[in-house]
């Protein structure tokens, strides 16, 4: 039950990165709701592959590296789902980083209640 509230709040966050960062458009509700789930799973599978590929540069940025390889991840989730669409990869670090803030803060919330 908690994964379903939190994809349903990923997906509306997608939909307020769309709204808010020019260079991302998301087609719908459904497709919002598509994009977070594959997103979700890309993040679990192929994030931490990346961040330990990239732990030398990452320590050398002293972390800044790791907003490049999210906006990476956000990026190709842009292009495999259809409906969602990244232009940029700054667009596509906006949209990671907007999008990991109101998450985290709405999980907060709902734990809280």
């Amino acid at each position: 039950m908690r994964w379903i509230v939190s994809l349903i709040v990923n997906a509306l966050a997608l939909l307020l990165a769309a709204r808010w960062i020019d260079g991302i458009h998301v087609r719908g509700f459904g497709s919002a709701v598509i994009a977070a789930l594959i997103l979700g799973i890309v993040n679990t599978l192929i994030r931490p592959i990346l961040l330990f590929f990239t732990l030398p540069l990452n320590i050398i940025t002293l972390g800044l590296f790791t907003f490049v390889i999210n906006g990476f991840l956000f990026y190709l989730v842009g292009n495999l789902v259809q409906g969602f669409e990244v232009r940029t990869l700054g667009a596509a670090i906006l949209g990671s980083l907007l999008v990991t803030v109101v998450s985290f803060i709405v999980n907060k919330v709902i734990s809280i209640l």
